[in-house]
């Protein structure tokens, strides 16, 4: 309240008739205004839109590779062509489809909800023809895999950046966005297990067929078996494609509930503000945030690092460590004790503040890493390193986007006139860490080229096995490390986020008193 506005409040109730006393608000004394709480129903309903973007997020990050390379059998520098190019263009995407919701008005379903409805049928088809094997010659494959991994990462980037950006709109208290997003990240590593259970269960089931080694040499398929190999890859294909459909079907009932139980809200400051900001405008603002910048960039590395163990952890499992038949089963070990572990660390987050919990969760998986890099192939000691390395995965999973809603506020405090704003946040933020993911996953699979990989080989020479080694290992590590050090410089603690909290409050509270106050003065003139 501003000051001066009690006396002028007081000296008007005398002129105000009883009835309108007891019907409104007292002047100079204010209601205190009940919290928005989210019922456990939203909650749970806006969470598991979560699930779709990690279910097959999951699968095409740790299957994707190395289906191109045995199932498809795409040759090494066509495989890292894709897989950049996808990676790149899911980036570009994210910026460009903010741009798009930001200029996009609200309707009856909302401001977001209609991008995240006419988007799933589509990339549902486009999804399952990633993993349909075309009888087509190298290149004409390689161009079926480029357009419809594109394509698909299009489509999911039209349903992810405004569920992302649906954060700020579930509820003007900070607790309960902190909360909702325990949820939405319970669910998302939930959805990470079902990928990896989905997918690798029933691909594991199929038998990939490999060419043993030879003097050096792949054997000719004629002395190893032409048909009885011919099958068991066809039934391998089938297998992904049976997956692929799996999948698909849960995309579309996490959609559906998603949009039957979510109900997006306006700021109440934000409804009196009638001229929208400009992207480009919106987009500087944005980037000369300072919080914003150092929060990205540490997440950065970080996200880079994860990114790297995830696309190659197949192929590590089975050809350096030798656990062909297991990977799947560790993969589901290391998700499965990330999803436990998630109400910890929103526990932790809350009690000892968002920057001691990523110092701590995420500089966990260090040792673990080293521990892989120096032992011998065992599978119970793998089995123990990667429930452990769950822990951290967790943490790496929760923290980006508990912290970036805190960032969005403090932006909006500093830059109150600045409403619409909020998908160029998460878009750009989502943009940094995809477009590193493709350069990683190009440069990891051009690697593995260099080094000698031999498509469908029952097993690879020394080099690439010592490059997958530094791929999982040596190069997350020195990521994380970097990425640590950039979070030094992030300048909002528990203490910052309070006072934001607390500001935030006050200027709805005066958004709302505006309103009765213009409403009150309406009825004084009439009354005079």
């Amino acid at each position: 309240m501003a000051k001066g506005e009690g006396a002028e409040s007081g000296s008007a109730a005398g002129l105000l008739p009883t009835s309108i006393l007891q019907t409104g608000e007292r002047p100079g004394q204010k209601e205190p205004k009940k919290k928005q709480q989210l019922s456990i129903c939203n909650k749970l309903c806006y969470a598991v839109g979560g699930a779709p973007y990690q279910v097959t997020g999951c699968a095409l990050g740790f299957f994707l590779q190395i289906y191109l390379l045995d199932v498809a059998q795409v040759d090494p520098f066509s495989a890292s062509i894709i897989l950049f190019v996808g990676r790149a263009w899911d980036a570009i995407t994210d910026p460009l489809v903010g741009f798009c919701i930001s200029k996009s008005p609200w309707t009856r379903l909302g401001h977001l909800m209609p991008w995240i409805i006419f988007s799933t049928p589509l990339a549902i088809i486009a999804y399952i023809l990633i993993w349909f094997v075309p009888d087509f010659n190298k290149n004409d494959q390689t161009l079926w895999y480029l357009l419809f991994y594109c394509l698909f990462e299009t489509l999911v980037t039209c349903f992810h950046v405004p569920y992302s950006a649906l954060t700020m709109f579930i509820s003007t208290e900070q607790s309960e966005r902190d909360s909702a997003t325990a949820y939405r990240m319970t669910v998302e590593v939930l959805g990470t297990v079902l990928g990896t259970a989905i997918q690798g269960q029933i691909v594991g089931q199929a038998d990939t067929p490999c060419l043993p080694e030879h003097n050096g040499s792949m054997l000719p398929s004629e002395n190893v078996g032409r048909t009885n190999s011919t099958a068991s890859l066809q039934k391998t294909q089938n297998a992904y494609l049976l997956a692929g459909g799996v999948i698909a079907s849960i995309y579309v009932l996490c959609a559906v509930i998603l949009t039957l139980g979510v109900r997006e809200q306006r700021e109440p400051y934000k409804t009196q503000q009638t001229e929208p900001m400009s992207f480009f405008r919106g987009l500087r603002l944005v980037m000369s945030h300072g919080p914003y910048v150092r929060l990205i960039a540490g997440f950065l590395f970080t996200s880079l690092a994860f990114m790297l163990v995830e696309g190659n952890f197949a192929l590590f499992c089975t050809y350096t460590l030798g656990f062909r038949n297991e990977f799947q089963n560790l993969l589901l070990a290391i998700m499965l004790s990330a999803t436990l572990t998630i109400p910890i660390w929103q526990w932790f987050l809350t009690r000892f503040g968002k920057k001691t919990a990523v110092y701590i969760g995420i500089s966990s998986a260090v040792p673990f890493l080293i521990l892989v890099a120096l032992m011998e192939s065992n599978l119970i000691v793998t089995y123990v390193v990667a429930v452990a390395a769950g822990v951290s995965v967790a943490a790496a999973f929760l923290l980006p986007w508990s912290m970036l809603p805190d960032v969005v506020d403090d932006f909006h405090l500093k830059q109150p006139h600045s409403h619409g704003t909020e998908p160029i946040f998460f878009s750009f933020y989502v943009f940094f860490t995809k477009f590193a993911s493709g350069v990683s996953l190009g440069i990891s699979t051009l690697s593995l080229d260099f080094a000698g990989y031999q498509t469908r080989g029952c097993s690879q020479p020394a080099r690439v096995k010592f490059t997958l080694k530094m791929l999982v290992t040596m190069a997350p590590i020195v990521l994380i490390l970097l990425g640590l050090l950039l979070f030094k410089l992030y300048p909002i603690d528990e203490e910052k986020r309070r006072q934001n909290k607390k500001a935030l409050q006050a200027l709805r509270d005066e958004a709302s008193s505006s309103g009765c106050s213009d409403t009150d003065s309406t009825e004084l003139a009439s009354i005079l």
